[in-house]
């Protein structure tokens, strides 16, 4: 069974709420009609009995007149049906009524009640019903006097049973049906009414609730775990996704705190890859200016070549450099085209051969039948495919045999750059592709640029990943994967 939302909750209680004050407001009115009714009935009709009393001669000194009181009663309960008349003696006994045979319950009648109505006790005052076993009902009473003696009394009850029957059958059809129906349409009307009020009030929230369910901590929807737990409860719900943002946060936070110490870290590493070239560089100009006259011609050759070549590392680093901030920046984005990588393979090792020949190393091209074209920016994939190249030719002695190979992988092209070298070290892989393991030393020769860290980059731009592949040979294998056109 679905679970109710917070605003039909809060409607349902509404509701119940509303149907119970209906039923005791009801109730209330009922009770209040009724108790009117006594006090008026009670009020109205308090002189009859001492009026029976006064007028009959319904006991003399031998004792109380049965055949007068018998017939009194009758012309009186003639006269208002409403009415029941009965004789009571000192003690509360009922010596003298009128009632059909069988319709008497109760011979004692309580005559507390009657003192108070005697002292004139706040009304309505109920006394107890002789036709009835629990019943009490307003009345009338009075003493009736002998001789200047209380003799007994005139119990007269005000509301008969003949008058109950009467009233509960017309007020059935006449008055309590109405009454019902108007309570009925002023519950459903404020039921309705507050529906709608409860609607717009919590619109807002259903509104925020809908968002987060849409949008979660980290830009994506709000987990299913989330909406099979909480559904339905927009309270909830929101409650597990701000947990949920929370711990989003805590886990950028302690992102943003790794990030910050290699951003230490590359500063750190950059100073030294800078200022180790730049020492060499100015040292070698500084020496060539003191010592010109001395030097000899080879020599004054020798140390402008290991300048240029210092002054190329400080340049590639600078550009490096550069091209990474431009690419984190956000501000470059691939300019996506369909192009066969085949040709740009090509291409690319042309770029090379002058190198790999004087390294002596082989580059090596397999590439499979029927490869389709790929789809991307052809100046990214480009760059990447010389930056691995251009790698494995530095960072792999004489006689290594460098490969390239293509391969289609589903609706995807792999690119595989590998090479037979002495490979990386393995304290080296893990998190190869950072800013700080890509700025470490990795050779004795040479030390390591930003090569893979713009690589990566480029490549998560595409929506691939680099990663390296273990290989069975000794060895260094790069892959990733490209969009068929």
């Amino acid at each position: 069974m679905k679970p109710f939302t917070l605003s039909q909750r809060l409607s349902a209680v509404f509701a119940v709420l509303l149907l119970a004050c209906s039923g005791v407001s009801v109730w209330l009115q009922v009770d209040a009609s009724n108790r009117h009714d006594q006090v008026t009935v009670q009020a109205l009709s308090a002189g009859l009995a001492g009026h029976i009393a006064n007028t009959s001669q319904l006991m003399d000194s031998a004792g109380w007149r049965p055949d007068a009181v018998h017939a009194l009663f009758n012309q009186l309960m003639a006269v208002n049906p409403a009415v029941e008349v009965y004789l009571l003696s000192r003690d509360g006994q009922v010596v003298g009524n009128a009632a059909p045979e069988g319709r008497i319950k109760r011979q004692q009648v309580d005559l507390a009640p009657i003192r108070r109505l005697l002292e004139g006790g706040s009304l309505p005052i109920l006394g107890d019903d002789p036709r009835s076993l629990s019943g009490q009902k307003v009345f009338s009473a009075a003493p009736v006097q002998v001789n200047g003696h209380d003799g007994g009394f005139v119990y007269v009850i005000l509301q008969g049973q003949d008058r109950d029957a009467l009233a509960a059958h017309l007020s059935s059809h006449s008055l309590l049906q109405p009454t019902l129906w108007a309570m009925g349409l002023m519950a459903a009307f404020s039921l309705v009414m507050g529906l709608i009020a409860f609607r717009l009030i919590t619109r807002p929230l259903r509104g925020l609730t809908a968002e987060v369910r849409a949008l979660g901590a980290d830009g994506q929807p709000v987990s299913a775990a989330v909406h099979e737990r909480q559904r339905g409860d927009e309270i909830a719900t929101l409650r597990s996704a701000f947990a949920q943002m929370r711990l989003r946060i805590a886990e950028q936070w302690a992102e943003l705190t790794r990030q910050d110490q290699q951003r230490r870290d590359m500063l750190a590493n950059i100073s030294h890859d800078l200022r180790t070239p730049l020492t060499s560089l100015h040292g070698y100009l500084e020496t060539l200016r003191l010592k010109d006259q001395l030097l000899t011609g080879e020599e004054r050759r020798h140390y402008l070549d290991v300048a240029l070549g210092q002054s190329r590392k400080v340049g590639r680093l600078a550009q490096e450099l550069f091209e990474l901030a431009r690419l984190e920046s956000g501000l470059v984005q691939p300019e996506s085209e369909d192009f066969s990588l085949a040709d740009l393979i090509q291409d690319v090792l042309q770029k090379f051969e002058l190198a790999s020949e004087s390294r002596q190393q082989r580059l090596l091209v397999d590439i499979s039948e029927g490869l389709p074209a790929v789809r991307g920016d052809l100046g990214m994939i480009e760059r990447v495919l010389t930056n691995l190249l251009d790698n494995a030719i530095r960072h792999n002695p004489a006689g290594t045999d460098i490969g390239l190979q293509l391969r289609r992988t589903g609706d995807k092209v792999s690119v595989r750059v590998s090479d037979n070298g002495a490979g990386i070290p393995q304290q080296l892989r893990e998190g190869l592709f950072t800013r700080l393991t890509a700025l470490r030393r990795v050779s004795s020769t040479d030390s390591g640029g930003l090569g893979l860290v713009i690589v990566q980059r480029m490549l998560q731009l595409h929506g691939s990943e680099i990663c390296l592949v273990d290989v069975d040979k000794p060895g260094t294998a790069f892959e990733f994967l490209l969009d068929c056109a």
